[in-house]
């Protein structure tokens, strides 16, 4: 997502707003956020600052069209490409709600032992988010399941009871900045680790957690 969109009109001199093309400033809609977002299989880094910017600047270009010649074929043209925005952002939110809700206790104990200084990957509001899930998922197993069951087995570890993020699986990429000595694992134990270079503009089949410092970086990009 990227944390700038243009204006979508200017005003003439003596004139009322007019709608001016906005794409070519607008990067295209596989932009590293929401890719990154949609193909990792780990909860990525939050972007609260650029969630709120878009969400900003979306209200800034409905104003924009409402003052616009109603006539202007552009003026549908940028409604239409409006929803487009909305529905990466929409997209990108739903992703991390989806990752949020499937690895509930993983995403928790990791932002409870996050180092000082550390990104964090949840949003205060993907927070609470979590802790809500969890405090009601824990109180619906308690309520409909465990309270009928013997006391030795009414707890449950959702910690181990619920899948982590599957870092093994391998993600397609393509390299944005070229990469040196990058140690890649074996897949089997008959072979030994080996070192790669990813040249810029490449795309590869790799195991994601051989790469996940570089989506984190940037320097790389899911697809």
């Amino acid at each position: 997502l990227t944390p700038v969109i243009p204006a979508l009109w200017e005003t003439e001199r003596g004139g009322s707003p007019e709608v001016r093309s906005s794409r070519p400033s607008w990067p295209t809609w596989r932009n590293p956020a929401w890719m990154n977002e949609k193909f990792a299989p780990e909860l990525l880094e939050s972007k609260p600052e650029i969630v709120e910017c878009v969400m900003e600047q979306l209200e800034h270009m409905e104003e924009n069209l409402r003052r616009a010649k109603r006539e202007d074929l552009k003026v549908s043209i940028h409604q239409m490409e409006m929803e487009r925005i909305r529905y990466v952002l929409s997209s990108y939110l739903r992703c991390r709600l989806m990752k949020i809700e499937k690895f509930f206790p993983h995403v928790l104990e990791k932002e409870k032992t996050r180092p000082e200084g550390e990104p964090s990957s949840l949003s205060p509001e993907e927070l609470a988010f979590a802790r809500e899930f969890m405090a009601n998922t824990e109180s619906y197993l308690k309520n409909v399941a465990l309270k009928h069951m013997p006391p030795n087995l009414q707890k449950v570890d959702l910690f181990r009871a619920v899948p982590k993020p599957d870092l093994d699986s391998y993600v397609f990429l393509r390299v944005r900045e070229r990469q040196e000595n990058i140690l890649v694992e074996p897949d089997t134990d008959e072979q030994r680790d080996y070192v790669i270079d990813l040249e810029k503009g490449s795309q590869h089949l790799i195991r994601y957690k051989t790469i996940a410092p570089l989506v984190a970086s940037g320097a790389v990009q899911l697809i």
